[in-house]
């Protein structure tokens, strides 16, 4: 019996090895595994550090990828919008994969991402070519670490592969800014990237967005803004809400919201879930029977 459960312990850490040998680079950033994350610090460092790109094809795959620009200079704790372009040589539509380090390693941990198409598996039509947007910083710890205070340079590298698993793969066309707004894929980046602070009934961290389309900034019931947003002298559109996701703290100077959405695509489709989500939530209140909403408020109040 106890070699049949070392056995068996055998065969399950064999199974689960790939797992959790991911789980562990991604906790460690061992061998230059990055991180991932929801937004920047909200603090930036007046020390910069200089990002360097590197691209790569596996054989196999028809793809031209390369990035837009070979490096950058960037504060620590500074989000950064960077491009990759990605195109399609053959008379196919293709899916891929990207896998992707930094180096010197020792830094992956303190590297993080908070958007990239290496997340998931890409498909490229025929002959299409698309930028896809990187959106990362550098975490300001870096330079307290003493194996990574005195690195100036890091170089983020990615190699594609021909997928193994196609009919999973997403369209990279999302990324297209000029494209069609897409909502169901709004509704996965707010998900992602603003319900930890925003919610449509109730306030949170942010103030409440049911409504939110044609309501003056700075006005949901029983949230406490900031001066700057309270005093604010515009209402919600599609264009101010594109404005204010792309820096709130250009776009009225002494808000607190710290959270920038560079990648206009995303903002895009954000805003195009808020709206739909908008529109949805007021048929609803419009078919609710007569006196159910004063109910609801008493029981909320």
């Amino acid at each position: 019996m106890p070699a049949v459960a070392v056995i068996g312990m055998m065969i399950g850490l064999v199974a689960y090895s790939p797992t959790l040998y991911r789980l562990f680079c991604a906790a460690t950033g061992f061998g230059g595994t990055t991180q991932r994350a929801e937004s920047d610090p909200g603090t930036v460092s007046e020390r910069t550090i200089t990002v360097r790109f590197d691209s790569n094809v596996a054989p196999g795959l028809p793809w031209r990828f390369e990035p837009a620009q070979r490096e950058v200079k960037v504060h620590l704790g500074e989000q950064q919008l960077v491009f990759f372009t990605a195109e399609n040589l053959s008379d196919q539509a293709i899916a891929g994969h990207a896998t992707f380090n930094v180096t010197p390693q020792t830094t992956g941990v303190y590297f993080n991402k908070i958007q990239c198409f290496c997340f998931d598996e890409e498909r490229l039509d025929a002959h299409q070519k698309v930028d896809m947007p990187v959106v990362f910083f550098v975490d300001p710890a870096l330079a307290t670490d003493p194996e990574t205070h005195d690195v100036d340079t890091i170089t983020l590298s990615y190699t594609f592969f021909r997928s193994r698993n196609p009919d999973n793969a997403k369209d990279l066309s999302r990324f297209v800014a000029t494209g069609e707004p897409d909502a169901v894929r709004g509704s996965e980046l707010f998900g992602k990237r603003c319900v930890a602070c925003h919610s449509f009934n109730e306030n949170k961290a942010g103030p409440r967005l049911d409504g939110i389309f044609g309501r003056k900034a700075g006005s949901a019931p029983g949230y406490k803004y900031s001066p700057a947003l309270a005093e604010a002298s515009l209402r919600w559109s599609a264009d101010n809400l594109d404005r204010w996701l792309a820096d709130p703290r250009k776009a009225i100077a002494g808000t607190r919201m710290p959270v920038r959405v560079l990648d206009a695509s995303t903002r895009r489709d954000i805003i195009a879930y808020l709206q739909q989500e908008s529109r949805d939530l007021s048929k609803r209140s419009e078919l609710r029977p007569v006196g159910q909403g004063a109910a609801h408020q008493n029981r909320n109040e």
